[in-house]
């Protein structure tokens, strides 16, 4: 099997949305038992960069998906914050209690609609932006 570089690897990562890299990171973790932390908080501090580019446009093409409360199901919503976002138990309860709050910034209409299905199937109220 032929070795990946790493300029290889980050151009296949550029390609996955924000789910189907959250999914990778599990899968990475589980497989090498390690807490991929680092590479969350830098791929979270990119969509915002993203997102102010979103604004230029006319058409709106990324979106945030915005947790405005948990609803009675608090524990439900939290298991699917941190399946959207691989954010530890801790933290997505911190983003959970504090709502409303943003779960995913400058996604495409597609994973922001399923992020809301999934955030509202758990019993949360969510607005896109």
């Amino acid at each position: 099997m032929a070795k990946l570089t790493t300029e290889e690897l980050l151009d296949a990562f550029k390609e996955l949305s924000l789910i189907e890299l959250s999914e990778f990171i599990k899968a990475f973790e589980e497989e090498f038992d390690v807490t991929a932390a680092a590479p969350v908080a830098v791929a979270g501090a990119a969509a915002p960069a993203a997102g102010g580019e979103a604004a230029a446009a006319e058409e709106q093409t990324e979106f945030d998906v915005v947790l405005e409360s948990a609803g009675d199901k608090k524990i439900g919503v939290i298991k699917e914050v941190r399946a959207l976002t691989s954010l530890g138990l801790k933290e997505a309860k911190e983003l959970v209690d504090g709502a409303p709050k943003p779960v995913l910034e400058g996604v495409n209409k597609e994973t922001a609609d399923k992020a809301k299905e999934q955030l509202e199937g758990a019993g949360a109220t969510v607005t896109l932006k």
